[in-house]
């Protein structure tokens, strides 16, 4: 049997009502990533990235079209049946890092498996990933006692906790140098290669989309030419 793509978008539009006005967002967006593979999103501010990555995560629903995710269509679940299949299936990684201020690395790491039927290793499979990004060492530490580059990194660990198989991640060395933006990088495409998971990033950075396997570019709503 044919393996599916980890991630099959077709078609989807997303429309507003705002003021009495139709808005369109996206239209008309196709593509598919396979697994393992490293797709950049560019486009300028108001193309429509960021609501195609909320699509894509299941934190929106397009207006129209479908999205398959793991050979799963998640355009009519429910919002539990949403939910389950983020922790499950999706770890997203933002700009502003959005970890709990008042917890420490590891137990920012451990927050998506504190959910019931998911708590049995936590602990332990938070240590070995922040082991794995580098910061075996800062364990203990506050978000407010990790530089920006160490807090990603943490960001990083807490999305591949429930191993799964897409990582969208939304303009992730944004806030970062260029160095440690070129070192986050490094990290994620020694993290696909060991475990084949597939990465949805988005951002501005040519030198940064050019270290992709792909680049999709997106204007008025739409995926252009790259």
């Amino acid at each position: 049997m044919t393996e599916h793509p980890t991630l099959s978008v077709r078609d989807v539009d997303k429309r507003l009502r705002l003021g009495g006005e139709t808005i369109v967002i996206l239209r008309g967006v196709t593509f598919q990533l396979e697994r393992g593979e490293m797709t950049a999103l560019m486009g300028p501010s108001g193309s429509g990235k960021s609501t195609l990555l909320g699509i894509v995560a299941g934190l929106d629903r397009p207006s129209e079209g479908s999205v398959m995710l793991d050979g799963k269509e998640i355009g009519n679940l429910s919002e539990r049946e949403l939910a389950s299949l983020r922790s499950q299936k999706i770890g997203m990684v933002f700009q502003s890092y959005n970890l709990i201020p008042t917890l420490t690395a590891l137990e920012n790491v451990q927050l998506p498996l504190y959910v019931p039927g998911r708590n049995g290793h936590r602990l332990d499979r938070a240590r070995e990933l922040l082991d794995e990004v580098g910061l075996g060492h800062r364990l203990g530490h506050r978000p407010s006692q990790l530089s920006g580059g160490e807090q990603q990194r943490v960001a990083i660990a807490r999305a591949l906790i429930a191993d799964a198989p897409l990582i969208v991640a939304d303009e992730p060395t944004g806030n970062l140098d260029s160095d440690t933006g070129h070192a986050l990088m490094d990290l994620l495409l020694g993290l696909r290669a060991r475990r084949g998971t597939t990465i949805l990033l988005a951002t501005h950075n040519d030198s940064i989309a050019a270290m992709a396997d792909r680049t999709l570019r997106m204007r008025d709503g739409r995926l252009v030419p790259a």
